[in-house]
């Protein structure tokens, strides 16, 4: 199964939050068994050409998927060029703008993206086939980090071709002008009338935890799709934790 109908059919799926161009790091984190990476190009350092390079690394062993950095036609085409598994969109706070990354992640009839003959068509050897299974096999995930979209959850959830959301718990505590503060009694009830829901109507549910109670927390809660940290807070937790054991 690849990642989309994994997605669909709610299997549990572990992934990371890469923000460095650097394939290798990439490479670890598949080894090591993470279902599914997440390649930040919103936040992150990543460019283009460094997503192209992961996937060329990983993607066939992992699954890539990548937040773009705004709901334009153009990235949105651009990076499903690169042959990733899917997409997540950033900042969707109503059911028109949930359309219209569908309407540019899908070929025609169904949507507008453009034909290109990228890494995602093999550079053109396996383009037939591409254009006949891509609509199927490409995932769609809609950032829900918004109080605007926490009001319009159904309409957004609604729109044909959006397979998950995804709660964006930092950016939707801002939005309720605590920004940080995730925990706090009002964003807390925002994140749980979107979890439960999309649970009501069968639809994926992801949330970002910065660590691994929080992940273990969130599939206990019924989310299937969990990104857990960020290659920056890996590293800044290992690197801190042997300074303090070596010199205490």
């Amino acid at each position: 199964m690849n990642f989309r109908s994994r997605l669909c059919n709610h299997d549990r799926l572990l992934g990371i939050l890469l923000t460095m161009p650097l394939p290798a790091l990439a490479e670890i984190c598949a080894d090591a068994g993470f279902d599914w990476l997440f390649l930040d190009m919103e936040h992150g350092s990543l460019e283009l050409r460094d997503v192209e390079r992961i996937a060329q690394t990983v993607n066939d062993r992992c699954p890539c998927v990548v937040r773009v950095p705004i709901n334009d036609r153009m990235w949105i085409g651009k990076v499903l060029d690169l042959g990733v598994s899917g997409v997540i969109i950033p900042q969707i706070r109503n059911a028109a703008e949930a359309g219209a990354a569908v309407h540019a992640a899908k070929y025609p009839p169904r949507g507008g993206r453009g034909i290109g003959v990228g890494r995602a068509a093999r550079y053109g050897a396996n383009l037939a086939r591409y254009l006949e299974n891509a609509d199927e096999e490409i995932a769609l995930i809609a950032q829900i980090e918004h109080k605007d979209a926490v009001a319009n959850v159904e309409a957004i959830a609604g729109v044909e071709g959006v397979d998950a959301l995804m709660i964006g718990p930092g950016d939707l505590s801002a939005s309720y002008g605590k920004p940080g503060r995730s925990d706090d009694a009002e964003v807390q009830s925002a994140i749980t009338r979107v979890r439960e829901f999309a649970q009501s109507k069968k639809i994926p549910i992801s949330l970002f935890s910065p660590d691994v109670d929080g992940a273990r927390r969130a599939f206990a809660e019924g989310y299937t799709l969990v990104p857990v940290a960020t290659d920056g807070l890996l590293f800044v937790r290992a690197a801190s934790d042997m300074v303090k054991t070596i010199l205490s």
